[in-house]
């Protein structure tokens, strides 16, 4: 068996779009239209986002993405692992991975939506797992009852020697 590996992707094997819009019909299940926030192909190719994809081997096991919202705000995006290959723990590396690409680039603070069904509560509590705390819109959201946000501390400036 290989190992597991996360690799930058350039989004265009099939086998990564049929995840995204695995993804994308799940989210349009579970929500109401103007709800989804998941990010089609397009989309997911603007220049502050970095997607990456998780392998074993020849097998997609998951995928995620970081958004740039400025110099120090980083969101995650399109975290999923196929429902058929969940709980190998690529879920968990990916965002492992975000967190610390986040650390990396310098920024202070990670933050994300995700759904507040029931059908949520797993990934809300691997992101509870990693210090993510429930907050309020952040960058462009509003207030949705169907949304949960959350953010995680990850520097203060005096932290990073940063000179004022």
């Amino acid at each position: 068996m290989s190992a597991m590996h996360i690799e930058p992707d350039d989004l265009s094997r099939a086998a990564v779009h049929a995840l995204l819009q695995e993804h994308l019909d799940d989210m349009h299940a579970l929500s109401p239209p103007e709800s989804v926030h998941a990010l089609d192909l397009a989309r997911l190719r603007s220049p502050e986002i970095t997607f990456w994809t998780v392998w074993e081997g020849a097998t997609l096991l998951g995928c995620g993405a970081l958004k740039a919202l400025d110099a120090r705000h980083g969101e995650v995006k399109s975290m999923r692992t196929p429902a058929a290959l969940r709980g190998r723990g690529a879920g968990r590396a990916m965002l492992a991975h975000i967190v610390d690409e986040a650390r990396r680039r310098g920024y202070t603070r990670l933050s994300l939506e995700t759904g507040s069904m029931a059908a949520f509560r797993p990934a809300q509590q691997l992101y509870e797992s990693f210090g993510f705390e429930v907050c309020g819109p952040f960058g462009d959201y509003r207030l949705d009852p169907n949304s949960t946000f959350m953010t995680l501390v990850l520097a203060s400036p005096a932290d990073l020697n940063v000179e004022r």
